[in-house]
């Protein structure tokens, strides 16, 4: 898939984070990259052979005090190789996209990667029991972080 294409369906996943969520949001750039580097694998502690999705990067919401002022924005990074070959085919990638970004989102409103997985699970447990097969997990099988 072309850059401008996937960057598309990133900002249709903006879109659809829900409005309360995205008004919170401050000072955090959306980015796209192609895939994570060494640095990124490493911070994240992703183990040889697996990878990640998506990697926050900043300080997140409940860290913040009156000291945060007059920084660079926090980076959610999206990384489009490990997303695509996530997807079951390219109708699933906006799927993933936006998993990936609402998982990234989580770490900057202040979850930890265990919170972040469990909330997930009671997630997909509940549409389940709703009767909606989302199956909107970006993890399996690869991390994000």
């Amino acid at each position: 898939m072309r850059r401008a294409e996937f960057e598309r369906l990133v900002e249709d996943a903006w879109r659809e984070i829900p409005r309360r969520f995205r008004q919170r949001v401050e000072n955090v750039a959306i980015l796209v990259e192609d895939e994570p580097g060494r640095r990124a694998l490493r911070q994240a502690g992703v183990p040889p052979g697996d990878t990640l999705l998506g990697f926050y990067q900043g300080v997140p919401l409940t860290e913040r005090g009156s000291w945060y002022q007059m920084v660079l924005p926090d980076r959610i990074l999206l990384y489009q190789g490990p997303i695509e070959r996530e997807a079951r085919d390219e109708a699933d990638i906006p799927r993933v996209v936006y998993e990936t970004l609402w998982h990234e989102l989580a770490h900057y409103f202040g979850m930890s990667e265990p919170e972040v997985r469990a909330s997930e699970r009671k997630r997909r447990k509940r549409e389940r029991n709703n009767g909606k097969n989302m199956d909107r997990s970006p993890v399996a099988g690869s991390r994000s972080g």
